[in-house]
């Protein structure tokens, strides 16, 4: 069902990938999706916080479209985005008994040719939503719901951007995967609250393709997808913001022919981000499944979902069960639980200080530590000084100061200033858990 609805989005331009097959608020009260009756499609709204998840169906006077994307709000009201050819409308949906209320919020013109917007995901705080807009050269952060008057242009970065990934409780700072005409893609962050301050983030080699997918507040822990392993070809790998451990790309995420996305970390991990349980949506010829990997250890589990999983939707409890919605003709909304045991894991010890001149290590052949490169720069004189934090040390974000000077080979200028705003998986799904044993992490050599 879910299927159809992202495919014609695609077509229409209404979105960039494959969405999950519902939207869950950052703290797991809500849920939306674009359901289907007949030939309709409507939006439809999970309320999770309760003992048992049951669903309201929002339609409204008129069928929606299937690139139509729908987001939940905290307070209980649902997002909708519609495409109208240039012109992109959001209002908020809610039960008003035995009809649906709706509130218009207004409108965002992007009439340029190939010009795009798409919802980003939803923000921390649960009270505002966010649209990223692609026109031309140029990409624009939206305040389209939460704001005093309409959609408001908050940011605009001078080159095309993806992703969409926040680094903070606070919905301040937003991680994007920037594509230069003719460069690499790197990841950049938008300060939401320096009027769109933009800032570089990751960057493991000049050459590579460096972009995060996902990201947990509590532990600091990204999950990136980067080809610096194997030029030409992406591989999944993990770091910790602030930290001076290097982004390391463990073998048993290579799944062959599989398509591997993670979509939901383990939160209240503070301080051990090594053992933080990552959902991965695994995608192979005979369909699609759950697997569960953990950095500190060199296995994934392979889970098999419910039956109607809305694939590529879920969310961890801080006591490591995972929560997968489904729906079925029998079962309209249901939440499976699977408690993942994963035990106790020691600490990944960081280096205590650089190589020695006599170690027999060279600066240059250590590993790139996420997030060191941004952090640092040359000055004309060829010392290197810290940048301005992007934000204020107390909090977990992407300005962490890193606790241990880089080596030589850390010290990398970004390729762009800061700018200031005017073994093959795929055959058989599986149908209990099993464990995979593949080799060790292979950390990237960054430096030449």
């Amino acid at each position: 069902m879910t299927i159809c609805a992202f495919t014609a989005a695609a077509e229409n331009g209404n979105a960039w990938a494959a969405r999950p097959g519902c939207v869950i608020t950052a703290e797991g009260s809500y849920a939306a999706r674009l359901a289907r009756h007949g030939e309709s499609w409507y939006p439809e709204r999970w309320t999770l916080g309760g003992p048992e998840p049951y669903a309201v169906p929002l339609p409204g006077h008129q069928p929606e479209e299937p690139g139509t994307e729908v987001q939940p709000m905290t307070d209980g009201r649902v997002l909708v985005h519609r495409a109208m050819g240039g012109r992109h409308t959001f209002s908020l949906l809610y039960p008003t008994g035995p009809g649906t209320g709706e509130l218009a919020l207004g409108a965002v013109e992007c009439p340029g040719a190939g010009s795009r917007l798409r919802l980003l995901p939803p923000s921390p705080t649960g009270n505002r939503a966010y649209a990223l807009a692609v026109d031309g050269d140029t990409t624009t952060v939206w305040l389209v719901a939460g704001g005093a008057h309409g959609p408001e242009r908050l940011a605009r970065v001078p080159a095309r951007c993806g992703g969409g990934v926040w680094l903070d409780r606070a919905g301040r700072m937003l991680a994007l995967d920037r594509v230069p005409e003719g460069g690499p893609t790197k990841t950049v962050v938008v300060d939401l609250a320096r009027g769109g301050e933009v800032s570089p983030l990751l960057e493991i080699t000049e050459e590579s393709d460096d972009r995060v997918l996902l990201a947990d507040w509590d532990s600091g822990l990204l999950l990136i997808r980067s080809d610096a392993p194997s030029p030409g070809h992406a591989r999944l790998g993990w770091g910790v913001l602030g930290s001076t451990l290097p982004v390391r790309f463990p073998e048993c995420l290579r799944l062959g022919s599989a398509s591997v996305t993670p979509f939901a970390i383990q939160p209240g991990q503070m301080l051990t981000p090594e053992s933080c349980a990552v959902a991965l949506r695994i995608d192979g010829a005979a369909g699609s499944w759950v697997g569960v990997w953990r950095p500190a250890h060199r296995t994934v589990q392979h889970l098999a979902p419910p039956a109607g999983w809305l694939a590529g939707a879920g969310l961890w409890t801080p006591e490591g069960v995972l929560r997968l919605p489904y729906a079925t003709e029998a079962v309209r909304c249901g939440v499976a639980r699977l408690a993942v045991p994963g035990g106790t894991v020691p600490p990944v010890k960081e280096p205590s200080a650089r190589p020695g001149p006599d170690s027999g290590e060279r600066g240059a052949a250590r590993p790139v530590p996420l997030q060191q490169a941004p952090l640092w720069e040359r000055t004309a004189s060829g010392a290197a000084k810290v940048r301005r934090p992007l934000a204020e040390p107390a909090r977990r974000t992407p300005a962490a100061a890193v606790r241990n000077p880089p080596t030589e080979a850390a010290l990398r200028t970004p390729s762009e200033p800061v700018h200031k705003p005017p073994a093959e998986a795929a055959g058989t799904p599986p149908a209990e858990v099993t464990k995979t044993s593949p080799a060790g992490n292979a950390p990237v050599m960054a430096a030449r």
